[in-house]
């Protein structure tokens, strides 16, 4: 990969304004992903390392509404969201398929899946969002999101897509782990749930 400059649309220094990003996936799945492991995600001729960091970046633009949320989940197909439990989903989903690739260009066995993914609702999920928590999650997804796209922009377009071990190939992965945009997308503008005034989905 020659482009290294991916940047994320949002900042993780709790005093920069931040806005939505410019690019986000084109596509949103209707189920949760991790709800579907057996399905091959769609690619397209989209940089896989930027796919990543805009869907980080929308995440956390999203996220930036999160303090007004009221407590109440948020119901989405057959599953609850709220700020936390889709902040851990989308952390959780980058850092299994991280650990996934990592092992399988070391040539080792990949972890056996044992997350309770976005099936369990946790105690902590149901903690309220406060700006600390959005100042956390912006730290986490940002660094995270530049250790997939460091990593990405290392590969060879034939090790994106003839990649070693068994499993999809990352440029695969890359845009399956985009999909956790779902689980943001899930709980949505809190904003516009609330009814305030003057205010229109993020990226409208």
């Amino acid at each position: 990969m020659t482009d290294t400059n991916h940047v994320l649309a949002v900042s993780d220094s709790p005093s920069t304004p931040t806005t939505a990003p410019t690019t986000a996936p084109t596509t949103t799945p209707t189920t949760a992903p991790d709800t579907v492991p057996d399905e091959t995600p769609a690619t397209d001729g989209r940089d896989p390392a930027q796919v990543l960091t805009a869907m980080a970046g929308h995440v956390l633009a999203l996220a930036e509404t999160w303090t007004d949320w009221d407590g109440r989940p948020v119901p989405a197909g057959d599953r609850l969201y709220t700020p936390h439990k889709a902040i851990r989903r989308v952390a959780d989903h980058m850092v299994d398929h991280l650990a996934e690739m990592e092992a399988r260009l070391a040539g080792e066995e990949t972890q056996p899946d044992r997350w309770h993914a976005s099936a369990t609702t946790t105690a902590a999920d149901l903690a309220p969002f406060t700006g600390a928590d959005l100042d956390e999650a912006r730290s986490r997804l940002t660094r995270l999101a530049r250790i997939w796209a460091n990593r990405l922009d290392a590969l060879t377009p034939d090790e994106l897509d003839r990649s070693p071990g068994a499993g999809w190939t990352f440029r695969q992965l890359a845009f399956h782990v985009a999909e956790s945009v779902y689980y943001a997308d899930s709980v949505g503008d809190q904003r516009v749930r609330s009814g305030a005034p003057g205010v229109r989905p993020v990226g409208q």
